[in-house]
């Protein structure tokens, strides 16, 4: 067990350049990593994106960016992808590059990686882009796309037979879901998911959505309503595992709210279609960059106190609480830096941005195990998440 490290990184010698302009501008030179990252995880900061070694926390690459930069698991261990003006763009976090690789959307959205494909939701068009992405290398993989009739802020996921789900809704209004088989012919469709937002898949390859009144799931070509108590109770996020048939959910009461902090959070079993809700310690809420599974499907949920909740699933009991950062207060701004979590295996990362640190949290051990400085606060969190084809 390596005791809890605070290491200053030197930044700098590895240095991309690159902007929203994209292959437009004139790239600087930069010295290349002579071996490929191990477990790399993508870190944005106001003006780019660190890449680090999973194991050691080093910081092996800055890619200066500009804008509000997203990131999301491309679906293989090697790549991540970057939500830019012009759509999702291709980061090797194995050698720290950004290439050239441009899913174009119109103002690009929800990145779903499952199984054997990626989709990709432009909310301005409501276009969705779908790849394989053991397909992702030197060239653009070649894409399937299929749409939404409407734009709006939606989601597809697709299944490991070929079908798949989209969210329903326009620019004004979200409603519910559709789901098609491979063929693109009309499952089910559910209109009992008013403002549907978030998703995820657990046990089963069982999709579970958010909406304004609990969550609706799709499981064997059946959409099922699991509503929250009261008329109101949105979840917003959703978090899942494949060894588990409990989702793990935000909960917000207020829909008038401009900011809500929750003091309670959602476990929904979509074996009984039941809905849990789990109070944390008074005055503790927590933000929807809190919530993550754990190795053995454990809930986790960093809250505002500074630390990870460990809660088990089934019961909603609190396994255990592993204090990782100072008390924190989520921002009125969605986009402002708060303490994240991203969980990858058994290695789940925290950040801190008012630190600007890292941290390494072993769940089983109940300990943050390594830490490490950053130049810059460190904003949005993840990696390369999925295996070799």
């Amino acid at each position: 067990m390596v005791n809890p490290v605070a290491l200053t990184v030197a930044l700098g010698t590895l240095t991309l350049a690159a902007s929203l302009a994209g292959c437009g501008s004139d790239p600087q030179q930069q010295a290349q990593p002579t071996e490929k990252i191990a477990e790399p995880l993508v870190v944005t900061y106001d003006g780019g994106l660190y890449v680090l070694d999973g194991a050691t926390l080093e910081v092996k690459s800055d890619v200066p960016l500009d804008g509000f930069l997203r990131v999301n698991p491309a679906g293989d261990d090697a790549h991540v992808l970057v939500t830019t003006n012009e759509g999702f763009r291709l980061l090797d976090a194995s050698t720290g590059e950004l290439t050239e690789i441009t899913f174009s959307a119109s103002e690009p959205g929800h990145v779903v990686p499952h199984g054997e494909t990626t989709a990709l939701f432009a909310d301005g068009s409501g276009e969705i882009t779908v790849f394989d992405p053991h397909d992702l290398g030197s060239d653009k993989p070649e894409t399937k796309t299929m749409s939404a009739p409407k734009p709006h802020h939606g989601v597809a996921v697709v299944l490991s037979d070929g079908s798949w789900v989209r969210s329903e809704g326009d620019p004004d209004e979200r409603s519910g879901a559709v789901a098609f088989d491979a063929n693109q012919a009309e499952i089910a469709r559910s209109a009992e998911c008013p403002g549907i937002h978030g998703e995820t898949v657990v046990e089963g390859e069982t999709i579970v959505f958010g909406c304004e009144n609990g969550v609706l799931t799709y499981s064997d070509r059946v959409f099922t309503k699991v509503a929250a108590p009261g008329e109101y109770g949105r979840v917003g996020t959703v978090r899942g595992h494949d060894e588990s048939a409990v989702a793990l959910g935000d909960f917000k009461v207020d829909p008038d709210a401009e900011l809500e902090r929750p003091n309670r959070f959602a476990l929904i079993d979509t074996a009984s279609n039941q809905l849990r809700l789990v109070t944390l310690p008074p005055s503790v809420s927590y933000s929807f960059r809190s919530l993550a599974r754990g190795p053995h499907a454990e809930a986790l949920v960093l809250g505002t106190d500074g630390k990870l909740y460990v809660v088990d699933p089934v019961s909603g009991d609190t396994v255990k609480s592993i204090a990782v950062t100072e008390p924190w207060i989520e921002p009125d701004d969605w986009q402002q830096p708060r303490p994240s979590v991203f969980a990858r295996g058994h290695d789940v990362y925290v950040t801190d941005p008012a630190t600007k640190k890292l941290h390494v949290v072993d769940v089983e051990a109940g300990a943050v195990t390594e830490s490490v400085t950053l130049q810059q606060a460190p904003n949005e969190l993840s990696g390369a998440v999925g295996h070799e084809h």
